[in-house]
């Protein structure tokens, strides 16, 4: 646990808060004659001291915004895919307790369970430390300055825009298709392609469909010089 304390930069003082913030319900399910506790209490906590966090973040950084724009902004800095990038770069995936079944599954690198034992570990850390530890492990994590630019880039629709340059034409079919997909059931990724009038404009790949599109979207927004 010292190796993960020092990539969260924060020494507990009490370690079973740690151990329990990264304590999968599978693991506890099997091993209740320990009286084991999952993750899924801190999870809780964590989702509401993550939002407080963040919400006072965005209050700050943008005095002019009004509550609709901060509230899009807030939903995109603490979605699941952000708390997966946060619990990547920590690397929790090694340091989670899950059972069997979990273990064989491909639960270390499954993105619910990771983005989940991340609000965790803000939880455990503002138990033991309080508000202003878990606000500097979350603004170190999460709210640094180059993450805007990431949150500006999910906010986009780039199939709304492609379609809205397309229809300034008459007569353009514009159109979706999946080309592919690959991976484990747990971390797949599919590749999809956007068609103008029967010919492939753009390709592009995520870990969803509608990722995948957007993907493709923003290719043929870039064929097209339009991004």
């Amino acid at each position: 646990m010292q190796e993960l304390e020092k990539k969260l930069n924060y020494t507990f003082r009490d370690s079973t808060l740690l151990e329990e913030a990264l304590s999968h319900s599978s693991y506890a399910n099997e091993h209740r004659s320990a009286r084991l506790r999952s993750n899924e209490r801190l999870e809780f906590l964590g989702d509401s001291v993550l939002g407080f966090v963040t919400a006072e973040f965005l209050f700050l950084q943008h005095p002019d915004l009004p509550e609709g724009d901060l509230t899009r902004i807030r939903a995109a800095l603490v979605c699941e895919q952000s708390l997966f990038e946060v619990a990547q770069k920590l690397d929790l995936g090694s340091y989670l307790k899950l059972g069997r079944g979990e273990e064989t599954g491909g639960g270390r690198t499954r993105t619910s369970i990771l983005a989940d034992a991340t609000e965790a570990v803000f939880a455990a850390v503002y138990l033991d430390g309080g508000i202003a530890a878990a606000s500097e492990l979350i603004h170190r994590c999460l709210l640094e300055a180059e993450r805007e630019e990431v949150v500006e880039e999910r906010r986009r629709d780039y199939k709304t825009a492609l379609q809205e340059l397309v229809q300034r034409q008459a007569d353009q079919v514009l159109a979706y298709r999946m080309a592919g997909e690959a991976g484990p059931d747990h971390a797949k990724t599919f590749q999809a392609e956007v068609l103008l009038n029967g010919k492939i404009l753009g390709e592009g790949s995520g870990h969803s469909k509608k990722e995948a599109e957007q993907a493709a979207a923003k290719s043929a927004l870039e064929v097209l010089g339009e991004e």
